[in-house]
């Protein structure tokens, strides 16, 4: 079709048509970045932890007043714990993934670095990683004689003063030594030296401390927890049996102190759920408002297609009567929908890169992957092509009488 005539129409129509432009412009931009947006929190929200999160299950208790035995009260209630049919593993850790608080500490490489190479979790807690389900990949677990009471280590002004193994997540040892084995490595905690001697799959940072880049920079460390400096009790157990077991732990550690405070009791599935709630909160947000951009921009272009059909019909009708066929009106306004799209698609694409660049600039997101625009370009020509489909087949439907009529 020769696209002459359909510019000469527009320009007759500048306002009109540089107003859909300019719809289908916003549209573009907005609806690039905000599905962009919407996959980095789906993505975040999919990130792996590296424990078995359907069997684990969270009961964080309280004591009121001192106790006087605090390592014997903690042994009491792990053993309680342990019996309780169909528990697998206990641990008396000090955190656990997906919270909004964590333990974390700086880590070199040399003890004469005056910046530290980067800032890593700590996780504390007797048997914590069979209990957590973390898959070690080389090295080993700790044992028994490496354990310190937690109690004892933190009385001296350096937490690692006594430390001298640790187990490191892959990613932190990728971080440190890339390219090498981190098993047997040595870092440096407050310039005292401490062995790498096993690396685990993947241990997430409790609250994700630094961004998602540093998601897996995580440690474990030989301390043996109390009921005084810890009180989060971590039960791993068959899926099915998550409910009956958390019910059961509840009662057996009230049933050891009844005067403990129950603070949080909760399967690992439900606080990860609890953490990304503001991200699935955002994407469903992020995802109204495309539905809601996109219905308006087909809206305006059946009621802008609708309202050239009224005024033209008069030229249809002509058209029709010195032989156009259906098909050819049909194709006469499609193409001019078309001709808008693009040029609002191309301009819309500018946008989207701008918007794009001032989210990089000041929230630091990454760069918008190039192939959202040759996506995002056929998804609004397939919307305008449909959305202008029903005042295209009215306006094929005129009949040629109308020309005569209209004299």
């Amino acid at each position: 079709m020769d696209i002459l005539p359909i510019l000469s129409t527009l320009r007759r129509h500048k306002i009109t048509a540089l107003l859909l432009v300019l719809e289908i412009a916003l549209t573009c931009a907005i609806v690039c970045n905000a599905v962009f947006l919407i996959n980095q929190r789906l993505e975040r929200m999919q990130m792996v932890s590296g424990v078995a999160e359907h069997e684990l299950i969270q009961v964080q208790a309280f004591g009121i007043g001192d106790t006087a035995d605090a390592k014997a009260h903690a042994q009491e209630d792990l053993t309680a714990l342990r019996q309780i049919p169909g528990v697998t593993s206990v641990a008396l850790v000090n955190q656990v993934p997906f919270t909004n608080s964590s333990w974390n500490t700086s880590v070199k490489l040399d003890p004469k670095q005056k910046q530290a190479t980067l800032n890593a979790t700590q996780y504390f807690g007797e048997n914590l990683l069979k209990t957590f389900g973390a898959q070690l990949v080389a090295g080993r677990d700790f044992e028994p004689g490496e354990y310190l009471e937690m109690r004892l280590v933190a009385r001296d002004e350096k937490l690692a003063k006594k430390i001298t193994t640790v187990i490191i997540t892959r990613g932190l040892g990728e971080k440190l030594w890339p390219g090498q084995s981190a098993l047997g490595k040595t870092i440096y905690l407050g310039g005292d030296p401490v062995r790498v001697v096993g690396v685990v799959a993947g241990l997430i940072r409790p609250a994700l401390f630094g961004g998602d880049d540093t998601a897996q920079w995580s440690m474990v460390f030989p301390l043996r927890m109390d009921s005084d400096n810890a009180s989060r009790y971590v039960i791993r157990t068959a899926p099915q049996e998550r409910d009956r077991v958390l019910a059961a732990a509840v009662a057996t550690l009230r049933k050891t102190d009844p005067h403990r405070i129950i603070l949080e009791k909760k399967t690992l599935d439900d606080i990860r759920a609890e953490f990304f709630q503001d991200d699935r909160a955002m994407a469903g947000l992020l995802a109204g408002v495309c539905i809601a951009l996109l219905v308006v921009t087909a809206l305006g272009i059946v009621g802008l297609g609708s309202f050239w059909v009224a005024q033209r019909r008069r030229t249809i009708g002509v058209r029709r009567a010195l032989g156009a066929t259906r098909r050819n009106i049909l194709t006469y306004f499609q193409t001019e929908n078309f001709l808008l799209a693009t040029i609002g698609i191309a301009l819309g694409m500018v946008l989207a890169y701008g918007i794009n660049l001032f989210l990089m600039l000041h929230y630091e997101l990454p760069r918008l992957p190039a192939y959202y625009f040759p996506v995002g370009a056929i998804a609004l020509w397939l919307i305008g092509q449909m959305a202008v489909l029903g005042p295209a087949i009215r306006a094929a439907a005129v009949p040629p009488v109308v020309a005569t009529r209209s004299v």
